[in-house]
């Protein structure tokens, strides 16, 4: 396959993004919150974890804990036990607490809407502080990179950089700014119900046609 220019992959970007878009209107954050603070909580969970699972123990655990100070205010084996079915609980615990503990000291309790931070706070990475900023407060500050964004970007052909912090950089200068969080999520949507990792389903693809992996048969 030649070589494809910015131009034309940016023009083809547009166009996995419309039909995107329309495979799946209703697209968005499928980790349940109601608040700033429990998509934080929620997105340090999920670490190493499926949606899924997170949404179980929040279901229960955002009923007990209802601000930050309820967090810090519990033994951390208390904590430690509420997330029991969780991967990495007992680190993940620490953090939380941690972070509740800055949230309390430097932020008035309150989860901050700016980039510099939240990754300030324990266990808030970029991938973190770019799904709090996108969903809670709708704030485009750059491109969640999770394992279906980055499985998907490398197989559309629009990126060949492997390493999260890199594949958004290539992913802002193809995708519109205000598309930054949708964007991530028709990607991680079409990974989980069309385009698998091991067996995609090519031959009912919505966007088969804009893919060079689907195309050339390398993936079928």
């Amino acid at each position: 396959m030649p070589r494809e220019s910015i131009k034309a992959k940016t023009k083809r970007t547009a166009a996995i993004i419309s039909e995107l878009q329309s495979a799946y209107p209703d697209a968005k954050c499928e980790l349940d919150y109601s608040s700033p603070l429990e998509l934080l909580v929620a997105t340090i969970l999920s670490a190493q974890c499926t949606d899924k699972q997170v949404n179980i123990v929040t279901s229960y655990l955002f009923k007990k804990y209802r601000c930050a100070a309820d967090y810090i205010e519990v033994d951390i084996e208390e904590l430690q036990n509420d997330i029991k079915r969780i991967g990495l609980f007992r680190n993940k615990s620490k953090s939380i607490q941690k972070c509740c503990h800055a949230l309390i000291e430097k932020h008035g309790g309150n989860v901050p809407a700016d980039m510099k931070s939240l990754v300030a706070l324990a266990g808030v990475g970029r991938k973190t502080a770019n799904v709090v900023l996108g969903n809670a407060f709708n704030i485009n500050e750059g491109v969640v990179v999770d394992t279906h964004v980055a499985r998907l970007s490398n197989r559309l052909g629009l990126t060949l950089e492997k390493s999260p912090e890199k594949i958004e950089v290539n992913l802002q200068k193809l995708v519109p700014r205000n598309d930054w969080t949708m964007f991530s999520h028709w990607l991680i949507w079409h990974g989980r119900r069309r385009c698998s990792a091991r067996k995609p389903d090519c031959s009912i693809c919505e966007i088969s046609m804009l893919c060079p992996s689907g195309k050339s048969g390398i993936y079928q």
